[in-house]
């Protein structure tokens, strides 16, 4: 079953409110249905402004933070867009619609295998997903143009910085701990890295290794 116009409306609007504005990225939330993935007992939940548990112990974020860190990666139809913690595969599926090509990376197979299996429903077929370890990147397919970093780390890591072309953009969050965490943009320049300061975000940490259910 299909979200209704009205469930769109209240996703539309609560996006808004919270400053998401690009036409492109809410058009994108607007086609892709939270509701596919968002499974069992939370499913009735899966058009609130909130972020909800899905497997592994993992979250979907809300839409109005995927949302905001979507806007701020300023993807265009051209780019390579790098996603670490491909998680429910909400986030990567809206991506897939203004990028040429999606990477993500998950560290739990049960993930990779659920959102696989929502991609495939959607007929998205520009997502590449990886089951690997997603704090060093894929520096067998770098540089790309965008990278989001859905789990938080102390501060960017060095490795993804290097898989960042010069004149891309990366979006994550860093903070030392569950409580203070801040969305941060980079910008890779023919000089180094700018820093912008976002808004405050809770996300998991971004951990290494691949993950045990």
């Amino acid at each position: 079953m299909s979200w209704t116009a009205e469930q769109k409306m209240r996703l539309l609007f609560a996006l808004r409110s919270k400053g998401v504005t690009d036409k492109r990225v809410l058009t994108a939330m607007e086609t892709i249905d939270r509701g596919l993935f968002v499974q069992g007992l939370f499913s009735d939940r899966a058009y609130d402004d909130t972020p909800l548990p899905i497997a592994c112990g993992q979250t979907i974020s809300q839409p109005s933070i995927v949302g905001l860190m979507t806007q701020a990666l300023e993807v265009t139809p051209r780019d390579k867009v790098l996603e670490l913690g491909t998680g429910s595969g909400y986030q990567a599926a809206i991506l897939s619609l203004l990028a040429r090509r999606v990477y993500t990376v998950e560290r739990f197979k049960r993930l990779i295998d659920q959102a696989e299996a929502v991609f495939e429903t959607l007929d998205l077929t520009n997502i590449i997903t990886f089951l690997a370890d997603g704090s060093h990147g894929l520096p067998d397919h770098a540089p790309f143009d965008k990278i989001i970093v859905t789990a938080a780390a102390e501060d960017p890591p060095g490795p993804l910085l290097a898989q960042l072309r010069i004149g891309g953009i990366m979006v994550l969050p860093v903070g030392q701990s569950d409580a203070v965490q801040t969305l941060i943009r980079v910008r890779r320049t023919e000089d180094g890295y700018e820093y912008d300061e976002l808004c405050p975000v809770r996300f998991v940490p971004l951990l290494e290794g691949l993950g045990r259910e």
